[in-house]
């Protein structure tokens, strides 16, 4: 049977790092006390030097951070309506950015089939699948799915989708566009669980094409593992007030917990240790020693997906595709790999490969 792989993979972020001016930020919603000191430690502690915008930071005369579309304002935060008019002006300028670098000759452009979207920060209609099929001028036949509001792990159903189109439709080429504008979702808040959460998120895009055309990471099988009466853990729901985010502190011990009852089942009966490449959805510092402890892992497993948070924090749906472009530019043929990405559930979808 034919065996999708994934080609190639182009990662793009917005220009503006506004890490620490967040951090900024949050500290003055929090009031002076011991909640603050403890949102400044977990802060230092996160793992993350750089999250990047489509916001750019400006500090103030009054010394406070503002952005520079006056989306953020102490006391008046933003409607969903304004917000999701910011991604529909900003969203479509970061997917041209990852889709030129993907670097697709006129010939690869005419062959791409299906036009597969992932994002659960923003809509509208018609919508990114469109601007995708535009901007490179692709045949206006293109089948185009939208894969929508399933958080982080999308970006593992878009595979599961181009695999099996890649398996049944001869000559099939898929281009799948995963875009994520976290920073359109901050909260107004005094709550530390929220405010951790929020310093996680950033901005990103990632690109890839998959096919048959065996180069690349061949795509072997998949597997979802959600861990029961974890279901309020993770949610994710549209407000007023932007899309509300609630992420539970117990979500590490959780995964840690699942993990180390159906490691065996994640990697095909196979020993963890045997597992050459991960590429482990970065959700925080506390996820991957949650992944590392409960599959047994060594300290150096997964440096990939450490090197990812520390450069570019949690961009949901697309995190794990940066993962896999540091993965598919260090492996070695015939090196055994798996991809795991976590959401809500609590579900842990997976993917093993192997360096074509």
């Amino acid at each position: 049977m034919t065996t999708a792989h994934i080609n190639r993979i182009a990662t793009a972020v917005p220009d503006h790092d506004i890490h620490r001016a967040f951090i900024d930020f949050a500290d003055s919603m929090i009031p002076e006390g011991t909640t603050r000191s403890l949102f400044r430690r977990m802060a230092r502690l996160s793992a993350i030097e750089h999250r990047y915008s489509f916001l750019e930071p400006i500090a103030s005369d009054d010394g406070e951070w503002r952005d520079s579309e006056g989306i953020y304002t102490r006391g008046s935060f933003p409607p969903t309506a304004r917000r999701m008019e910011f991604f529909e002006r900003f969203a479509p300028q970061l997917a041209r950015r990852a889709l030129d670098k993907l670097g697709l000759s006129e010939a690869e452009r005419r062959a791409i089939t299906h036009v597969i979207v992932t994002s659960c920060t923003g809509l509208y209609a018609p919508g990114l699948d469109f601007d995708v099929v535009k901007h490179l001028n692709l045949d206006t036949s293109v089948e185009r799915t939208m894969i929508g509001f399933m958080g982080c792990y999308a970006a593992i159903n878009a595979l599961k989708a181009a695999h099996h189109i890649v398996r049944s439709v001869e000559r099939a080429n898929v281009l799948i566009l995963s875009l994520e504008l976290c920073t359109l979702h901050l909260q107004e808040t005094e709550n530390l669980e929220q405010l951790l959460s929020f310093l996680l998120f950033a901005d990103g895009c990632a690109a890839y094409l998959v096919s048959a055309q065996e180069t690349g990471l061949a795509i072997d099988s998949f597997e979802a593992v959600t861990i029961p009466e974890t279901s309020g853990l993770i949610t994710w729901r549209i407000r007023e007030l932007g899309f509300d985010m609630q992420l539970s502190g117990r979500v590490p011990a959780e995964i840690k917990r699942a993990l180390a009852h159906a490691g065996r089942r994640v990697t095909r009966g196979r020993d963890p240790l045997s597992i050459d490449l991960w590429a482990v959805h970065p959700g925080g510092r506390s996820v991957l020693d949650a992944v590392e402890q409960g599959l047994g892992l060594p300290a150096d497993a997964l440096v990939h997906s450490r090197d990812i948070l520390a450069r570019f924090g949690n961009m949901s749906s697309a995190t794990v595709v940066f993962v896999l472009e540091q993965v598919l530019h260090h492996a070695r043929t015939g090196q055994q790999g798996c991809a795991m990405s976590f959401g809500p559930g609590v579900t842990a979808e997976t993917m093993l490969f192997h360096a074509a």
